[in-house]
């Protein structure tokens, strides 16, 4: 590959004061480039090779378990007992066991009442289960308004109460702590959670409560999230077609295996026993859920996956509120497996087995490689070497291996197949954040313990409860102009022109289409924008 130099543009061996900035610049570069930059970016890409590698691997035996799955046709109802229950007539409502249903909220206008009313329209004897919202809203009018919707269920005959704090400490994790302590909620055997934009069937309790009964050594029931506004927008879909994979792929890898995967936060049933056991629940990351189910784990509990137990929910579609919740589920992960690595490799209570897959797979593997290695991989290193000829990019590690796990991916959403050039894109620019959250929860930095609670529209871009107006939507330029996106989208277009005019390879292609994805998503012209 013929390279830029200061011989080429400038006469002479080395530049004069008189030859500018430019040329100083030049030759700085090559000074440094071969001695110093080269062998540097080599051994880059050697751990990102063999991390990739190690990903491909992981997503290799995550299909092959699916597949066995499949083959061997190891239902849920094959591995574990599960009968309706029976009513009894001398018995009555007595053989149905106490059901806490918490539905934590923090100034959920938009959807406060659908999640109340699909909650309340659970089939369950109605003095076998108690409804507990936990509203921790700042803002008074909401607060009323929730309350005032309780009240209606409630006269209907509807066991529901309404909570409140005088503080938030703990976020969610606080606030169904908080909601244990209730008197009421200590007569119940199992609780079943469900965030603010949850609409389970009415057949939700039948369906998962059973396999608990019958079943002692299982804590936690996951279904699994369809999501009502997947189509709303680009990113949407996108979203889809990577969660349709953790849900298909990973968690029934970890169900079908181990017995464990990392509870959701939400459309799952506990057994109280077993958080009790645990510890209860604990806010020292923003991860409260994943925290519980590794605790709950480790003191020899099962979980249990049901793919065919779907609860309706909503995706972020702004931007603002999809960064944040992406923040949160990167950052915390990585600042529990800080706290937890050592607890969890000197358990006694599970096999070493499965030590090794919470350690390596479901920590290793997909909370932390696979985050830092996209961005670094993808969006720093391959780019780099462009305009470092002395270091080569191996076909089977900048081509296939990452067309194969793209493609493995992919399969989780066939509706969605034709889409997966536009979800490479984005999740390589999703890959900034994921790897600085990431590296933030490991060193525990500032921003460890942010919680933002993800915004949530309902009906209102449909044009139910927003005021009409004729304005246009109002801004701050804050919210639509990102400066780290912009920055690397300036950095792989700069690369993307160095190959097109100075490689022998088709490289720039992927450079000029990844650097325009990052300048759409830096632009703020991503996602949905909500009306004023």
């Amino acid at each position: 590959m013929e390279q830029l130099s200061t011989a080429a543009f400038f006469p002479g061996a080395f530049p004069t004061p008189g030859d500018g900035i430019p040329a100083l610049l030049l030759f700085f570069w090559d000074a440094v480039r071969a001695p110093l930059i080269a062998p540097l970016l080599r051994v880059i890409m050697v751990i990102c090779s063999a991390l990739s590698i190690i990903q491909f691997v992981e997503r290799i035996y995550m299909g092959v378990v699916i597949i066995a799955v499949k083959l061997l046709r190891r239902t849920p109802e094959k591995r574990y007992k599960w009968e309706p229950i029976k009513d009894d007539t001398e018995l009555g409502n007595s053989v149905y066991p106490m059901v806490l249903v918490q539905i934590p909220m923090f100034n959920e206008k938009e959807v406060y009442q659908m999640s109340i009313r699909a909650a309340c329209g659970l089939s369950w004897p109605s003095d076998r289960f108690i409804i507990q919202v936990l509203d921790d809203s700042t803002i008074p009018a909401i607060k009323d308004m929730v309350e005032l919707e309780c009240k209606k269920w409630a006269s209907k005959g509807i066991n529901i109460k309404y909570e409140v704090r005088d503080n938030r400490t703990g976020y969610k994790a606080g606030a169904l702590k908080e909601g244990m302590k209730r008197s009421y909620a200590k007569e119940c055997d199992y609780v079943v959670i469900f965030d603010a934009d949850f609409q389970p069937e009415s057949d939700f309790l039948h369906r998962s409560i059973p396999y608990l009964i019958h079943n002692p050594r299982l804590a936690l029931i996951q279904a699994r999230w369809i999501f009502v506004n997947s189509d709303e927008c680009m990113m949407t879909r996108l979203q889809e077609m990577s969660l349709d994979y953790h849900f298909t792929v990973e968690q029934e890898v970890g169900s079908s295996t181990h017995a464990f995967f990392g509870f959701n936060g939400t459309a799952g049933v506990w057994r109280i026993a077993a958080i009790n056991e645990a510890g209860g629940w604990k806010d020292r990351t923003t991860v409260e859920d994943m925290d519980l189910a590794v605790r709950a784990g480790l003191k020899g509990w099962k979980f249990l996956y049901l793919g065919d137990l779907q609860v309706k929910s909503e995706l972020p579609s702004t931007f603002k509120a999809f960064r944040f919740q992406q923040h949160r589920w990167s950052c915390g992960p990585a600042n529990l497996f800080r706290k937890m690595v050592m607890e969890i490799a000197r358990n006694k209570k599970v096999t070493l087995w499965k030590k090794v897959y919470v350690i390596y797979s479901f920590f290793f593997v997909r909370k932390i490689i696979a985050h830092i290695n996209n961005f670094l991989f993808f969006c720093v290193a391959l780019p780099a070497t462009v305009v470092v000829p002395e270091v080569e990019i191996p076909k089977w590690g900048g081509v296939y291996i990452p067309t194969a796990t793209t493609i493995i991916n992919a399969i989780g959403t066939p509706k969605s197949f034709h889409l997966t050039i536009f979800w490479i894109m984005f999740e390589n620019v999703m890959s900034l954040h994921r790897a600085k959250a990431t590296i933030i929860g490991l060193l525990e930095g500032s921003r460890a313990n942010e919680w933002v609670v993800t915004e949530k529209l309902g009906d209102i871009l449909k044009g139910k409860t927003a005021p009409k107006t004729t304005r246009k939507p109002m801004f701050r330029i804050g919210d639509r102009i990102h400066l780290a996106e912009l920055g690397v989208g300036a950095y792989l277009f700069f690369c993307g022109c160095y190959n097109m005019l100075y490689g022998k390879n088709y490289f720039f292609v992927f450079l000029l289409v990844q650097s325009i994805s990052f300048f759409i998503v830096g632009f703020g012209y991503v996602g949905t924008i909500v009306p004023s």
